[in-house]
């Protein structure tokens, strides 16, 4: 099972660029997208529904052309989610949730703090509000594949610039120690006592030194220096097996990249 977790920052700007061009030849299964910034009716062309995917789109109902998530599927799902059950999260299309059997496959987009205060008081509400959904989640007994731009790093070995990093948004210590808590301890964390159980960081189980970004500034020569964040994540529960993923930094579709996982699962198996 492959699949694809990427923020397009825009979904007509990175189609523009040719990333449907490019998801042809990567043959997912699942594909969940963040910040689409578009309407439905916006997205009428055929390339916004790849041919032999069923596609799925929540956008943001509260202000157009912000946020949104989609996923494309090769099979069809046998539900789809497109909320949790509160307005000011839902309201920002920040949820889409794809079943198959008993598998979820969860396009999810955190909110930044970055614009100022207010936007980061509600970045920490947000989270404590998932908190205990993910926690249900984890111990449902289902198979989750939670993937999206959670605007969070774990780690030093997450950001380029860590010391001066260390007040802003994304990298703040109260922000890290919440996802860091939900993950079960990998050594990608801060503080966390061997044998905790969690979500697996599919990336950081696969590469425990690693050193990779997944999003970079738009500012000066971030990109072309890999000044750059892990923000994009697929948490997976410890049931499904990741054994191989690449972060596809090139070509640029974005100011993230696409960040892909192969599962030693089929899809909605038992």
């Amino acid at each position: 099972m492959r699949i694809i977790s990427f923020n397009a920052n825009g979904i007509r700007s990175a189609a523009g660029k040719g990333f449907f061009d490019w998801l042809r030849g990567q043959r997912a299964d699942v594909v969940c997208v963040q910040e689409t910034k578009a309407q439905r009716q916006q997205l009428a062309d055929a390339c916004f529904h790849p041919a032999d995917h069923h596609c799925f789109y929540r956008d943001a109902t509260t202000r157009k052309g912000y946020s949104g998530v989609a996923i494309y599927s090769r099979r069809e799902p046998d539900e789809v989610r497109t909320q949790l059950g509160w307005a000011p999260f839902d309201d920002e299309g920040r949820y889409l949730e794809a079943r198959y059997g008993n598998l979820s496959v969860v396009s999810l987009y955190l909110p930044s703090g970055s614009s100022g205060e207010p936007r980061q008081a509600f970045k920490f509400e947000v989270m404590a509000w998932l908190r205990p959904i993910l926690a249900g989640w984890l111990g449902s007994g289902r198979d989750y594949v939670l993937c999206g731009d959670w605007n969070i790093v774990r780690s030093r070995r997450d950001i380029r610039n860590w010391s001066s990093n260390q007040k802003n948004s994304g990298c703040l210590p109260d922000e890290r120690a919440w996802l860091n808590g939900l993950i079960g301890a990998d050594g990608g964390g801060e503080g966390m006592a061997p044998g905790v159980p969690g979500w697996v960081d599919t990336y950081r189980s696969l590469h425990p030194s690693g050193e990779d970004y997944t999003w970079w500034s738009n500012r000066g020569a971030a990109r072309a220096n890999d000044v750059g964040w892990r923000i994009d994540y697929q948490l997976a529960t410890p049931s499904l097996r990741p054994r191989a993923c690449a972060i596809a930094a090139q070509p640029r579709f974005s100011d993230h990249a696409p960040y892909r996982v192969d599962y030693d699962h089929a899809m909605g198996a038992a």
